[in-house]
């Protein structure tokens, strides 16, 4: 026989996330929030995952909504664990995924009186979230009505807006109270507000009296429909298109290694490559360099185009375009001439001249770093789903294609700390093959990120390691101080096989080029276990590398 939580809060709580299809429910450990896991886990609707690290499992749950692109439920205990919330929950807000954020907690009389596990988890998250609800007790007055009008206003904020939503649920004792049968509550009107676009013709008069329009688009999942609108911009030669890997857009026009081309601008160059008109698609752009000369650049007209965000990141925006970008460009291209732009050329004539000493150098570099990236461009199947930690791995992925593949990374804080999570959890939801790329200090950093039963036995980790955050000799700066290598780069001498055995995952070391090409090929094929590969360059002058590519480029 079943046996379900007797608290109503929670009871209508299970209610409304059926209502509206919200089935995954990560749970950590504890027991205020008892009711929720007995509940949830008794429920027929739902899967249910165990994820002890509260930090790690809200990344878990944030890689899972990246990957079904549906709001994913998080529950946790009072207390600590709530705070532990916080850095997924920063890089979920940033990134526009739906995560909604169940804390249990004490009832609100016991905060600040040293009660165990009691901290002020009101409006914890305020900062970074949605949206910030707090249900009341089921002894308070029409509780059940309250608390059902909370709910689904969470939920439905949680859809409109693509980001974190907070519902705190304070719960008196007992709490392991059970019920072997459910009241009937009724079903739900949906009031999620859809966004009504209108083109204003301002921006259409704009768009054709510019000459020199670039578009720029940053982190973003793929979407055919806009991919298909840019490239109707580009067949003409019309726009210059700018993109990251981690933008999901393939089109061979489409100017794809933006550091390769922009590296070294004089003052004269900024102004000659400069648009008169700038639009910026997608969130956080990786280059450092394409926001220094954006920057200078100080173009005319600056639209950003998207649902939540409209950021000054240039310090030039002029038009906040509320929409998704399909329906603007839907829109536009209705309107717009296209005719071939010597811009274009200017652009096209820079890249072929930077592609070819690309291509020189891959040629003569040993292994290394640099040298990895271009041969896992090579290497890597299709169709799978890439998943890349921060720091110089989203770096070096920028170099070279990997077009043949959506690719995935916390761009929203930059952050190393869930990227193994993160990967983690879409991999849980994903029929294809995930595949996560990965520096040594990212991924020891995120080792609980391994510590999860669900992983699928096709998941693969390609671990990197340079002996420290090698970032840090590749940024000006750090290597000027002292303090470098303990207290910057934190330079180290270990690796991951001990921690491969560990979680159950088969492991192979590499430390030299010929053993890569030979072992790669085998390493992504179906096998039992899911499988790590240490690549070590812990010997490599890596940054010199990558120092002299760049002047190898001029």
């Amino acid at each position: 026989m079943k046996q379900f939580s007797s608290k109503r809060s929670i009871q209508i709580l299970a209610h409304l996330l059926k209502e509206y299809e919200i089935y995954d429910i990560v749970i950590s450990p504890g027991s205020r929030n008892a009711p929720l896991a007995i509940h949830f886990s008794e429920t027929d609707d739902f899967n249910c995952y165990s994820i002890i690290d509260e930090r790690s499992a809200g990344f878990v749950g944030m890689g899972m909504a990246k990957s079904i692109k549906k709001p994913v439920a998080i529950t946790c205990t009072s207390g600590s664990a709530a705070a532990n919330y916080y850095p997924p929950i920063t890089e979920a807000f940033y990134q526009n995924t739906p995560l909604l954020v169940l804390t249990a907690d004490r009832p609100t009389d016991y905060v600040d009186i040293f009660d165990g596990q009691t901290i002020r988890q009101k409006d914890l998250y305020q900062q970074h979230s949605y949206g910030d609800f707090q249900l009341l007790e089921d002894s308070a007055e029409n509780a059940d009505d309250e608390n059902f009008a909370i709910i689904k206003k969470a939920i439905e904020v949680c859809f409109e807006k693509k980001g974190p939503v907070h519902i705190n649920i304070p719960l008196e004792e007992p709490l392991y109270e059970m019920v072997s049968e459910l009241p009937h509550f009724p079903s739900v009107e949906k009031t999620i507000r859809e966004n009504v676009y209108d083109l204003p013709p301002n921006l259409v008069a704009e768009w054709n009296t510019s000459k020199r329009i670039l578009i720029l688009v940053g982190t973003r999942d793929h979407s055919e429909e806009l991919e298909m609108q840019l490239s109707q911009l580009v067949k003409n030669h019309s726009v210059v298109v700018l993109k990251e890997a981690n933008s999901n857009l393939k089109h061979e026009k489409f100017f794809a290694h933006i550091d390769r081309y922009i590296f070294n601008f004089s003052e004269e160059e900024y102004k000659m490559y400069a648009p008169d008109l700038l639009i910026t698609v997608g969130q956080n752009v990786v280059s450092k360099k394409v926001k220094q000369f954006l920057r200078k650049a100080n173009p005319k007209s600056h639209w950003h185009i998207d649902e939540v965000w409209h950021p000054d990141t240039f310090f030039s925006l002029t038009e906040k375009v509320k929409t998704a970008p399909e329906k603007f460009f839907g829109k536009l291209l209705n309107f717009i001439a296209l005719e071939p732009s010597p811009y274009f050329n200017l652009w096209d004539v820079l890249r072929d001249k930077r592609d070819l000493k690309h291509k020189e150098y891959c040629v003569s570099a040993g292994f290394s770093d640099f040298k990895f990236f271009e041969i896992l461009s090579q290497k890597l199947p299709e169709n799978i789903s890439l998943h890349i930690s921060n720091s110089s791995a989203i770096r070096y992925a920028q170099l070279f294609d990997f077009q043949k593949n959506n690719v995935y990374c916390n761009r929203g804080t930059s952050g190393i700390d869930g990227s193994t999570s993160t990967a983690m959890g879409f991999a849980m939801k994903d029929e294809k093959q995930t595949v996560l790329v990965t520096g040594d200090m990212s991924f020891f950093y995120d080792i609980n990120g391994l510590w999860n039963n669900y992983i699928p036995p096709y998941t693969r980790i390609i671990v990197f390691n340079n002996g420290g955050g090698d970032i840090f000799k590749i940024i000006p700066g750090p290597s000027s101080t002292n303090a470098l290598d303990e207290f910057i780069l934190t330079k180290h001498h270990k690796n991951a096989e001990h921690v491969a055995k560990h979680f159950g995952f088969a492991y192979t070391k590499v430390d030299d080029e010929d053993t890569l090409l030979r072992v790669l090929d085998n390493f992504f094929k179906h096998d039992e276990k899911a499988k790590i590969l240490e690549i070590d360059t812990s010997h490599i002058e890596n940054a010199e590398v990558l120092k002299q590519y760049f002047e190898f480029l001029k």
